[in-house]
This record gives structure tokens, C-alpha cells and sequence, in this order.
């Protein structure tokens, strides 16, 4: 048979047409696909606002317990915080209000309190109860099982970059592994799920979700050496850190001084000072740290007290005393630093768990207080006043 030309450039204009039109149709169904997983993780997901030692931090949740009132985020967006104000969006028309100043305008109807119950830094994960749930919120789904290298996947956040609240952005999983890494927030290893998507400064904490519209990570960081490569939480690591055992989470230890009726004082570097009287009414001066060290579920929390600011390195004896001692105090031991002006410290410094309750760590300050005081003579002599003072904010400033 001879085939005829213009019926073959007909067919391939037919065909090419039909090609087109189901691109057209596949890509109309995944923009609708997109809008429905949107509207179905919006009601989930929630703004968090954290105050910790005078500053605010912001960041995403996703409510994972209707029945309990449970949301989850970045342990780094709440912090030392024990409390957050939490929003759901305002939804009318079936559109969120996206403006900002919208809800610090009405954050007395629609703010939530929030009490951050547990904290797992190594995770980077953080679990709040809500006073309330607004009419219209749901809890999200969570998938079964982790997500896979090539899948699509959605998220919600709140990035500080912009005025918008409720922000939409899609991406692809590049792979799912175990990571150990560092950022602002610590040390962290969890599973993470690497994916192709631009998350910014305020989306942490977020939700991360596959085309069904079910939880499969938490937004937690980007990378700084790649364009576009994200890493979230996995979900098998949100639901152990749920079924697990939860570690209450710090308080503020502004909120511990205060509580334990101490009054203090703040370095420029952020530690709190607090000065105890002793029997020969001279004053001893305690610092606690504001920062909280850790590793894995361990929190601490420094105290410390210079004893003496030295010329030369302690002698033979006076470290052998140092070292005796140790072994005898209840709480902590002695260290010597050497300052940038090349100056001998010697401190007292007591390592303490970081949900210490605020009487035990009054106790632990006046007795760091009465240690450092006695020793000050048998350690050797101490500079002037100014001089040790300046010593001392060298070694604050570490």
C-alpha cells in the first residue's frame, strides 16, 4: 500500500496535538492535586512565637493530637522556652488571612497559649500542649512509612523573608539517611530527608508532606553549600520521639532565678551573676551560663566562681590541693583557664542537669559561693579588683 503524505502530516498533527493537550491536562490535575494537598495540611499547620532571655524566635508546628492537643516543631524554635503563643490560620472563603500584623493585631482571639512539654536537641524536635484547638483545625495524618528518593513532596511554613504567613512550597526527595551534622540549634542525628525545595529561616518546624496530603518529615534546615537542598526530620523519627519517653524541657534560667528568689544581674555576654553574702560579710559573685550544653538527652547547665587571677601557672601544691578537692566536693571541681592576656584562672565550676528545680539550684550556687570563698586564700594572691574583672570577661566571652 502506498501511504499518502498528507494524511501521515495530518496524523502526526493529530497526535501531536493529543500529546500536548494530555501534558496540558496532567499538569492542570497536578496544580489541582497541589491546591487540595495545600487546603488539607493548611488547618494543620500553625505559626509559633518563643521568647527566650529577651529575644523572640519564629518558626512553623504541625498539630499532630486533636484529642490531646498536640503539636510538634524544632526543639531550635522554642528554645528554653516553656511557653509559646501558637496561631492556626485565619480561614475565610476557604483562603487563610496571610498578613502577619493580622494576628499580632488580634492575638488576643486568635493567639493560643502553648506549654512546651518536651525537647529532644539530638532529634531536633519539640513537643507542645495547646490550652485550645480552633473550630476547624484537624490533626494531621502521619504516613506509615518513610518517603523515597524521586517522590514529590509539599510543605507549609513561615519564612521571616517574606510578610506572608501560610507559604506553599513543593520540592523532590533527593535521598533518605542517617545524618549527624551541626547548626545553630546543636548537635543533632536523625534520619533526614533530603529534599530539592527552598526552605527558609521561619519554615522550620513545619510540616513536610507526600501527594496524599500525610505527614512524612518536619522541615528542620537548609544546606549552606548547596542551592535548594533542604533536610527535614523524618517521620519515623517524629513518631519514636511521640512514643517515647519525653524529657521535659528546660526553663529559661532567668525564670530559675527568679523563681528561686535570687537576684541577678546580666553580663554583656548574656551569663547571669548573682552575689552571695558570706560569714565575713565579703560577696562572692556566682555565674550561671545562659546557654545550655548537652549531649544526646543530657542538658546542663554551667555554674561557676572565680577563686583567683594568678601571674604565673598554680604551683605543684596548690594543684595537688585543686585535685584532692575534687575529689572530695559534693558538687563539680575545680579548673584552671588561661585567659588571652595569659593570665591563670582559677574557677569552680559545677555542672548541673538544665530541669534542675529552682531550690536545688540556689543550693548549688551558695555552695559553689562558700567553696570558692574559703579556698580564695590557699590558692594564692589575687590581683586588683578591675584587673580580675577584666580577666573574668575574657573568659565569659568563650
Amino acid at each position: 500500500a502506498i501511504m499518502n503524505p498528507r494524511l501521515t502530516r495530518t496524523s502526526q498533527k493529530i497526535s501531536l496535538i493529543v500529546a500536548m493537550t494530555t501534558i496540558c491536562l496532567s499538569r492542570s490535575q497536578l496544580a489541582l492535586a497541589d491546591v487540595e494537598t495545600y487546603r488539607k495540611t493548611l488547618v494543620s499547620t500553625t505559626w509559633v512565637l518563643a521568647k527566650t532571655n529577651g529575644e523572640t524566635s519564629s518558626g512553623a508546628g504541625v498539630l499532630v493530637d486533636s484529642e490531646k492537643k498536640l503539636m510538634v516543631t524544632n526543639a531550635h524554635v522554642v528554645g528554653d522556652a516553656r511557653a509559646a503563643v501558637i496561631f492556626f490560620p485565619d480561614i475565610s472563603d476557604g483562603k487563610p488571612k496571610v498578613e502577619r500584623t493580622h494576628y499580632l493585631e488580634n492575638v488576643k482571639k486568635l493567639g493560643i497559649r502553648g506549654r512546651i512539654l518536651a525537647v529532644d536537641r539530638k532529634r531536633d524536635l519539640a513537643l507542645v500542649e495547646l490550652d485550645r484547638i480552633p473550630e476547624g483545625a484537624a490533626a494531621i495524618p502521619l504516613a506509615a512509612e518513610s518517603i523515597g528518593p524521586g517522590e514529590d513532596v509539599q510543605s507549609i511554613g513561615n519564612p521571616g523573608s517574606t510578610d506572608a504567613l501560610w507559604v506553599f512550597t513543593s520540592g523532590t526527595v533527593r535521598s533518605v539517611y542517617q545524618k549527624s551534622f551541626s547548626t545553630g540549634g546543636g548537635e543533632h542525628d536523625f534520619k533526614v530527608v533530603e529534599t530539592q525545595a527552598p526552605i527558609n529561616s521561619g519554615d522550620s518546624g513545619g510540616p513536610v508532606v507526600n501527594s496524599q496530603g500525610e505527614l512524612v518529615a518536619i522541615s528542620q534546615a537548609i544546606s549552606p553549600k548547596a542551592r535548594l537542598v533542604s533536610y527535614s526530620v523524618d517521620i519515623s523519627e517524629v513518631k519514636a520521639f511521640l512514643a517515647g519517653p519525653w524529657k521535659p524541657a528546660p526553663v529559661p534560667v532567668s525564670e530559675v532565678l527568679d523563681k528561686a528568689e535570687l537576684t541577678f544581674k546580666t553580663h554583656e555576654t548574656g551569663h547571669l551573676e548573682v552575689s552571695f553574702e558570706q560569714k565575713d560579710k565579703s560577696n562572692q559573685a556566682v555565674f550561671i551560663s545562659k546557654d545550655i550544653e548537652y549531649f544526646e538527652r543530657a542538658d546542663v547547665r554551667r555554674v561557676w566562681s572565680l577563686a583567683a587571677t594568678l601571674k604565673e601557672s598554680p604551683s605543684l601544691d596548690v594543684m595537688a590541693s585543686l585535685l584532692q578537692q575534687n575529689a572530695h566536693t559534693k558538687i563539680g571541681g575545680w579548673t584552671v583557664e588561661k585567659s588571652a592576656q595569659g593570665e591563670f584562672l582559677v574557677i569552680y565550676c559545677a555542672k548541673l542537669d538544665a530541669t534542675t528545680a529552682p531550690a536545688a539550684v540556689k543550693s548549688t550556687m551558695e555552695y559553689v559561693a562558700q567553696l570558692t570563698s574559703l579556698s580564695k586564700k590557699s590558692i594564692g594572691p589575687q590581683k586588683q579588683a578591675e584587673k580580675a574583672s577584666e580577666t573574668l570577661d575574657s573568659w565569659l566571652g568563650k
